[in-house]
């Protein structure tokens, strides 16, 4: 892939934007557990990051993928996760199925509002009972006339504290496993949605984590998705696309991290010269830092396969599997190297630490990118050009 003078001016303006409102911040936000997102959303709006390759009826840009990708990487270069994971979950996790299958009026009401930054969405899909296992879950809508009743629980909410509307999977059929599933738009403030506590996490300490509660709730039918009944087939499309941004804003986030580390060791005296004198060091980097731009190019040729409109599943699960094992190893290394520095909590070797670890686990742990992958070997379709 070339970028285009359009792609690296856009670069500029985002790198530029988030040092300036977002960066000076994160120390503060992390503090307090929580960022001002409705202050902070608009922000991003300003440069269309809410909704770049959307339809410019309703707020979009219209751009191509590759604007994703830039965009993923500058927010990853941040230092800390909690605010570019609360941005991914707005442009790339919670509204790709509204923009694709939503109706013309729900799209005016809720993906408008989301792209313009006036309102905070979530992605709510995992239950105390049901993570990885998407086809597990159990809460459920029943129609009631023209309207759903939905009762159940979801966890581990992204931006479900200061959201403003949920896309909701949830049953509403007696289909068992992946049938009879719905995605359906869920306003925060409607009467029965309770949020039961804000979660404390290992890391992304600002980006606020929910616990819902769905006692009867009321939402008119039309507020679902697409079909009623290809909930599951649309959140597995829309997993796709939030599996491979978060790998773009890996990379970023092991780039700065290998330079940031590099700088660190050049500066700091040990054995009467520069810790970065050390061969074994400069090795170690090397290795990280080929691994990291493999990793790179193999997610740029799934970003031109999506770009083509081809099937990107495989690519994308090996991908997120890829990364999220090398960014523990870049994050172990980086702070490793900072010695009891970087052991420091208020230090970003430490942040990135805690930080990177949940790749592993968010959007499909390592074992279920490993499931996907491993009927493709046995299939012996893996190599299938």
């Amino acid at each position: 892939m070339q970028f285009t003078d359009d792609h690296e001016l856009f670069r500029d303006s985002v790198r530029h934007m988030l040092a300036k409102v977002v960066q000076p911040h994160v120390d503060e936000w992390e503090e307090q557990g929580r960022f001002p997102g409705h202050d902070l959303f608009p922000e991003f709006a300003k440069l269309g990051l809410l909704g770049l390759e959307y339809d410019p009826a309703y707020g979009g840009e219209g751009a191509d993928h590759w604007f994703t990708v830039i965009a993923c990487e500058e927010f990853g270069r941040l230092p800390g996760n909690g605010v570019p994971m609360a941005y991914n979950v707005q442009a790339n996790m919670a509204t790709p199925a509204l923009h694709k299958h939503g109706s013309d009026a729900l799209k005016r009401e809720f993906l408008a509002p989301a792209i313009a930054g006036e309102q905070i969405c979530s992605i709510a899909v995992t239950e105390p009972d049901a993570g990885s296992d998407v086809a597990g879950i159990r809460t459920r809508a029943v129609r009631a006339g023209g309207d759903w009743l939905i009762s159940g629980a979801k966890t581990y909410i992204t931006n479900g504290v200061q959201g403003d509307w949920l896309c909701l999977l949830v049953r509403t059929s007696d289909e068992g496993g992946y049938r009879g599933m719905s995605q359906v738009i869920v306003p925060n403030d409607t009467p029965g949605l309770t949020v039961g506590r804000s979660l404390k996490k290992l890391g992304n300490w600002c980006s606020d984590t929910a616990e819902l509660t769905f006692d009867r709730v009321r939402v008119p039918v039309s507020n679902t998705i697409g079909e009623i009944g290809r909930g599951f087939q649309q959140q597995m499309e829309q997993f796709q696309n939030e599996r491979i941004c978060a790998v773009y804003q890996a990379v970023g986030q092991m780039e700065t991290a290998i330079e940031l580390t590099v700088d660190y060791l050049s500066e700091r005296p040990a054995f009467g010269g520069k810790l970065i004198d050390n061969q074994y060091l400069q090795y170690n980097l090397a290795e990280l830092a080929c691994e990291v731009d493999a990793l790179k190019r193999y997610a740029y040729s799934c970003a031109e396969l999506i770009v083509a409109g081809a099937d990107v599943t495989r690519r994308t699960s090996s991908a997120k599997l890829l990364a999220g094992k090398l960014i523990r190893r870049v994050a172990d290394t980086c702070l490793q190297y900072h010695g009891g520095m970087g052991y420091m909590a208020e230090t970003w070797t430490s942040r990135f630490f805690r930080d990177s670890r949940l790749l592993s686990i968010g959007g499909g742990a390592d074992e279920v990118m490993l499931r996907v992958l491993a009927r493709d070997v046995v299939a012996k379709s893996f190599f299938t050009r």
